[in-house]
């Protein structure tokens, strides 16, 4: 790797070549395929962005030319990339191993190297590279605090850099909902604005607790259309997250007797687990979340919708008349199992429309829905039991994977955090598959993801400070083959790639 040391996520392999290639305004672009158009889209619009220059495309190969070849025999994502002294060539079978070569060749680029005026020399070089794990992703709480959309397509783009393939985007929460739904205005009109919003770790009995101002904000169906259609242009997959049973204060703020007590209610100006949940005995609830479910349907394609599941307190189940009543007619064992038939009736649902329903661990006590996945927070152990009974599984253990944990031990000295820290080396470490798994558990792992939940986020630039650098190297070990993996090899790599962030703009945490 000491030919070319800056591509992150590292190669499978690189091998480097004799000369360079010399890339200027007059580099022109051909492909013999419409699968590379994205490719080309995209490469010619950064590239845009760092120069301004606008490169062309051609309807011939010359000398000087940038080629885009389709190439059956390669697997989805994978991709070769050859630069030589008279050319360069990448070679895919689908878009996506397209975009995966320009997003190699754009990071080859010198754009800072001095005295370069409009021409650029790249080393010669060839690269064979696939990625480990089919889910690369970034969970991005939106309902905590809400971004714009134009920061989402920005956060979009630097998913794309890394090679991450899935944006996981949590809309819904106690402290607000996220996106449009025309059979439920009052989730738009009440449920996504709070009256302010609780600050520090604390809560006294100072007012001082809040920031006393209202905060809130959604996307628009067409909005969320238009995130989606610039997200799948650039290979990468939104997972809509809608929580259930749990997380749903918002939602009974504006319709409070879908609750087990009926209210009144207010969106949650605390952050924290709260006890009042939907109620899981009454068919209103059900009813309600299917509505809601048709329409994310309709913006969303992705195969995966997300249900939450995750920290649903029973103690009003435990207390509701009707949802004792349900216990008893399923015949259920207790308040697990009906969550249990809770969102396994959601996972049948999702299933008969041809989606696949995935949620937090949690949704594994009483009992997993038959075609669910699971999504594995509390460290690794829901996820090796549901590998193990057959169910698919996306890594995201809290100790290794939260981006919103503190980024060094010396707290006084980050932004202020819910806790716990989790250093770049820490994330680097992360080996996604358990030694415990056999390996034909260990093919039900999709990938991993990291996660950032935005309590103490308020603002875009925080959560691109908590997410970068760490997300470069999750993005490492998540594309990257798990051995050789050695931090000391990473960190010269990682330092010349920041100089890139930079030009792009972006607040990362500085390197030690």
């Amino acid at each position: 790797m000491s030919h070319f040391p800056s591509i992150i996520p590292r190669p499978l392999e690189l091998e480097g070549g004799d000369g360079n290639f010399q890339l200027s305004r007059d580099t022109s672009f051909y492909t013999n395929t419409p699968l590379a158009q994205n490719a080309v889209a995209w490469f010619v619009d950064e590239f845009y962005r760092q120069s301004g220059i606008s490169l062309r495309q051609s309807e011939t190969k010359t000398s000087g030319t940038v080629a885009l070849r389709f190439q059956n025999d390669l697997a989805p994502e994978n991709y070769i990339l050859s630069i030589q002294n008279e050319g360069i060539e990448i070679r895919a079978s689908e878009a996506r191993g397209f975009l995966y070569g320009a997003v190699s060749l754009f990071q080859c680029i010198p754009f800072d190297s001095p005295g370069a005026v409009g021409q650029w020399q790249l080393p010669a070089l060839e690269i064979r590279d696939a990625p480990r794990f089919g889910w690369r992703g970034l969970m991005l709480d939106s309902a905590r605090h809400f971004q714009p959309v134009s920061w989402v397509k920005k956060f979009i783009d630097t998913l794309v850099l890394h090679k991450f393939n899935v944006l996981h985007w949590h809309l819904t929460e106690d402290q607000g909902w996220r996106i449009e739904i025309d059979k439920y205005r009052a989730l738009t009109s009440v449920s996504a604005w709070r009256k302010h919003s609780r600050v520090g770790h604390e809560l006294k009995a100072s007012t001082t607790d809040f920031d006393g101002r209202p905060h809130g904000g959604f996307y628009s169906k067409a909005e969320l259309r238009e995130v989606v259609a610039y997200a799948a242009a650039r290979g990468v997959t939104i997972v809509p997250e809608i929580e259930m049973p749990g997380h749903a204060k918002a939602v009974l703020a504006a319709y409070p007797e879908l609750s087990c007590t009926g209210g009144p209610f207010e969106v949650e100006t605390k952050w924290g687990i709260h006890d009042d949940v939907f109620c899981a005995g009454n068919d209103d609830v059900i009813r309600f979340l299917e509505d809601v479910l048709e329409e994310v349907l309709e913006i969303f394609p992705s195969q995966f919708i997300h249900v939450g599941g995750d920290e649903c307190h029973k103690t009003r189940w435990k207390e509701c008349l009707k949802c004792q009543a349900r216990i008893k007619h399923e015949n259920l064992a207790d308040e697990n199992e009906l969550q249990s038939w809770f969102v396994r009736h959601f996972d049948t649902f999702l299933t008969a429309r041809g989606r696949r329903l995935i949620g937090w661990d949690e949704i594994l006590e009483g009992g997993l829905a038959q075609n669910a996945a699971v999504m594995s927070w509390r460290g690794e152990e829901g996820g090796i039991a549901a590998a193990r009974a057959g169910h698919d599984v996306v890594m995201a253990p809290n100790q290794q994977t939260y981006l919103d944990y503190y980024q060094s031990a010396n707290r006084a000295s980050e932004p202020l955090a819910i806790g716990g820290d989790l250093s770049l080396a820490k994330v680097y470490a992360y080996e996604p598959i358990p030694e415990s798994l056999t390996p034909e558990e260990a093919k039900h792992v999709l990938g991993g993801q990291g996660q950032l939940w935005t309590e103490y986020m308020p603002r875009p630039e925080i959560v691109e400070y908590m997410a970068y650098p760490r997300a470069c190297a999750l993005a490492e070990t998540l594309w990257s083959p798990a051995q050789p993996r050695a931090f000391d090899e990473f960190l010269p790599r990682l330092k010349a790639h920041l100089r890139l962030l930079d030009r792009l703009h972006l607040n990362y945490r500085q390197v030690d």
